[in-house]
């Protein structure tokens, strides 16, 4: 007879990645930019949610969806001009669009005025 023995750790890793897996993983605020990447304000805000992305990873989503290169997945956000941001909170609820350039700085006060501090 073979016995094995796992440990509560090894226990516990197999369960959250099984919770990752089927979707249960830990939902994040989410900012999406709805642009392209030949669009002069849309290149200009390329950096600013790269950094965003590096800098707030694991408290905030950033997502980029090119309009003309994925434009069924861009439809469903229902943007009528690029560059969009469209802000969510953890649940998926949409809390805050705008259209247009828009800085990191503003970025970050409008997730403040939502209610959600990032801290450093």
């Amino acid at each position: 007879m073979l016995t094995i023995s796992y440990t509560k750790s090894f226990i516990l890793s197999v369960c959250l990645l099984m919770m990752a897996s089927a979707g249960f993983a830990e939902q994040l605020p989410r900012l999406v930019d709805v642009g392209a990447d030949k669009c002069i304000p849309c290149k200009m805000m390329a950096p600013i949610l790269e950094e965003l992305k590096g800098e707030y990873a694991g408290r905030m989503d950033v997502m980029f969806v090119d309009v003309w290169k994925k434009p069924e997945e861009a439809k469903k956000y229902g943007t009528q001009m690029i560059p969009t941001q469209i802000f969510y909170d953890a649940e998926g609820k949409e809390l805050f669009r705008r259209s247009g350039f828009i800085g990191k700085e503003d970025i970050l006060a409008k997730w403040r005025e939502l209610g959600y501090d990032f801290g450093k």
